[in-house]
């Protein structure tokens, strides 16, 4: 098993760890968070590593993978699926298409694991988890207590949680209340709906939805595949941000959300100048804005986590003295400041 953490994040980037331990089980998981804990270990706890940029210089303690692998659900009209951490996202969402759990095809080709999903609130495509999660399994570190919470103490909001910002949770299975049925929910972005042939609010075939929306993220490097170093990232870099009416940039796409309006990252990243495949002529082109998505830096071999993240830099600056707008990473950066 690997001691290196770029072997063990999509973006290849990442220095040594101490030790590197794997957990089949959900008891097993706990007892190494709480042991460690109990001895003052750092803990980083990995799952797929899809969201990770991870310090050069590594990290000085144990490294938890999460491997645990059960699905339990119970159907009728409704299925209610749970589903541990370890499990990996696109492989729920697959069996949840054949066995006509309705309600995951928009979420097709993300990555990482599920126990991950709940805690930046994933989503693409007009659908994000909290709009399906019916309950989770938490273990406190600083109670030591295996606790059961509902959606609502969740705290779920635009690509954000309770368990966002704090290490302090660890997710040990997720509850999904999904309908059975082999037709989606009804599609509510509007890309996703042209391609399928129908009118936003009009439903399609899941089967069918997973198919197109994986054909969509490929075109934008957003499907994992090792021969392609636009994949080599954490998907989005950056958060859309959010912004008062009067601050909307003329042209930029743009959505209302509870009294504030979100902003495409894209565009102001794109429109600051820093268009596809930027980098690839500066700094030895190890690093680059992917040349299919400008919300995704990449690194195109034998990159640092340093240089990724001065090209961070350079993006975050050149678009808030273009538009006034700081944008605010997306991705989880440990032992890293930006």
């Amino acid at each position: 098993m690997s001691d290196v953490l770029a072997n063990l994040t999509t973006l290849r980037l990442g220095g040594p760890a101490q030790r590197v331990v794997a957990a089949e089980t959900t008891e097993a998981l706990v007892d190494l968070v709480r042991t460690a804990d109990a001895a003052g270990e750092p803990v980083l706890i990995v799952g797929g590593g899809s969201n990770l940029v991870v310090a050069d210089d590594g990290w000085p303690g144990l490294v938890v993978l999460v491997r645990t692998s059960d699905i339990w659900a119970a159907t009728d009209d409704h299925a209610s699926v749970t589903v541990d951490a370890g499990v990996p996202w696109d492989e729920l969402v697959a069996l949840s298409v054949a066995e006509q759990w309705s309600g995951l095809a928009a979420m097709s080709g993300i990555p990482g694991l599920t126990g991950a999903t709940p805690v930046q609130n994933v989503g693409a495509y007009g659908s994000e988890v909290a709009d399906v999660i019916a309950g989770l399994t938490v273990f406190d570190r600083r109670s030591g207590a295996v606790e059961h919470w509902d959606p609502a103490r969740c705290g779920f909001g635009f690509r954000t949680s309770a368990f966002k910002h704090t290490d302090r949770y660890v997710v040990l299975d997720v509850t999904f209340g999904l309908h059975s049925s082999p037709g989606a929910p009804p599609v509510r972005y509007l890309e996703l709906a042209k391609r399928l042939g129908i009118e936003p609010s009009e439903s399609a075939p899941s089967e069918r939805v997973r198919e197109v929306v994986l054909e969509l993220r490929a075109s934008k490097g957003m499907v994992l595949d090792p021969a392609d170093h636009d994949t080599w990232s954490v998907g989005s870099f950056f958060v859309n941000p959010f912004v008062a009416p009067d601050q909307v940039p003329a042209g930029c796409p743009n959505w209302a959300v509870d009294g504030q309006i979100k902003l495409s990252a894209a565009w102001l990243i794109e429109n600051a100048g820093f268009s596809k495949g930027f980098g690839l002529e500066r700094g030895g082109g190890r690093v680059a804005v992917s040349t299919k998505h400008t919300l995704a830096l990449t690194n195109r071999g034998e990159a640092t986590t340093a240089e990724l993240l001065d090209l961070a830099r350079v993006i975050r600056a050149g678009v808030e003295a273009r538009f006034g707008i700081r944008l605010r990473p997306e991705a989880h950066l440990v032992g890293v400041a930006f």
